[in-house]
């Protein structure tokens, strides 16, 4: 497992990979454009040269890159959708230029519509961004459930790939807060074992690409996506060790989006948690094995 953090690229996408070192970060995520602002960003060859070279000299293995929350790809409103594809479209030509290992999507919102149609709707949308760009994979991540956004179970998730025309770049981001707030149990071995299952049956484990690790400030099926620290939340630090230690998650990249103690995000000590959390849940998995 590559356990990581979401970092700023701010003053040039290189500077990302400094600032996942010196978390201690095997993985890092970024988005590619301004969060607030709908402008595409295109990076240049010399940017995109940079960065290749901060990640050859660094210890960090994957790039995420998560395209930004304004997008919903399932609105009623073309414009939205036409702006969203473009920066969709823009997410997935800078995951193809950087290398990086895939583009996080949160799918969208059927806001207070029907969910089918938004389904139906988004999936026209990805299909046309995975289209437009050459082989950056794209993973849906899974939602807390609040208000109408999509992907809030795997049923829900199925039937967004399959709108999208169940494309082999289309993969899964499975995110702990927003799994127990939507009312999958994580915290204990079997819990996490049932939810898996239910993942391959109806999406298949192959499709099972990048994990997010935050813990929840709400509980179990709240709908409500709030993040914690880690092991200061609902999933608590026994959870988080489940959650890091499941084997079927092995060589994921696993980026914490956790607000940190100065809401300035991950620290070092918080990743260098999440690396003790994971031995003691792989320990804690043996004895039981042996036992």
């Amino acid at each position: 497992m590559l356990i990581g953090s979401h970092v700023s690229p701010a003053g040039g996408v290189a500077k990302a990979v400094k600032r996942g070192e010196d978390r201690g970060a095997q993985a890092i995520q970024i988005f590619n454009q301004n969060p607030r602002a709908w402008k595409p960003r295109v990076y240049s060859s010399e940017e995109i040269a940079a960065f290749a070279d901060a990640m050859a000299g660094s210890d960090v293995d994957a790039l995420l890159i998560h395209a930004v929350y304004l997008l919903n790809c399932a609105s009623e409103d073309p414009e939205i959708r036409a702006k969203s594809l473009a920066s969709l479209t823009s997410s997935l030509r800078a995951g193809d230029a950087l290398g990086a290992h895939a583009v996080v999507l949160h799918p969208g919102s059927a806001l207070a519509g029907a969910v089918a149609p938004a389904i139906s709707r988004a999936g026209e949308v990805i299909a046309e961004a995975l289209a437009e760009s050459d082989g950056c994979p794209l993973h849906l991540e899974n939602t807390a459930g609040t208000g109408g956004t999509l992907g809030r179970s795997f049923a829900e998730l199925s039937a967004l790939i399959d709108a999208a025309g169940a494309h082999e770049r289309l993969g899964l981001c499975l995110d702990s807060c927003h799994l127990l707030a939507s009312g999958y149990d994580v915290r204990t071995v079997p819990c996490l074992d049932a939810v898996l299952d239910e993942c391959d049956a109806r999406v298949g484990l192959a499709r099972l690409g990048s994990l997010h690790l935050n813990d929840s400030t709400t509980g179990l099926g709240s709908n409500r996506d709030r993040h914690a620290n880690v092991g200061e939340g609902e999933i608590g630090c026994d959870g988080c060790a489940v959650f890091l230690s499941e084997p079927r998650f092995e060589g994921l990249p696993c980026v914490l989006e956790t607000p940190g103690p100065k809401h300035s995000g991950p620290t070092v000590e918080e990743i260098a948690l999440a690396r003790t959390l994971r031995q003691q849940g792989l320990t804690a998995r043996k004895s039981a094995g042996a036992g």
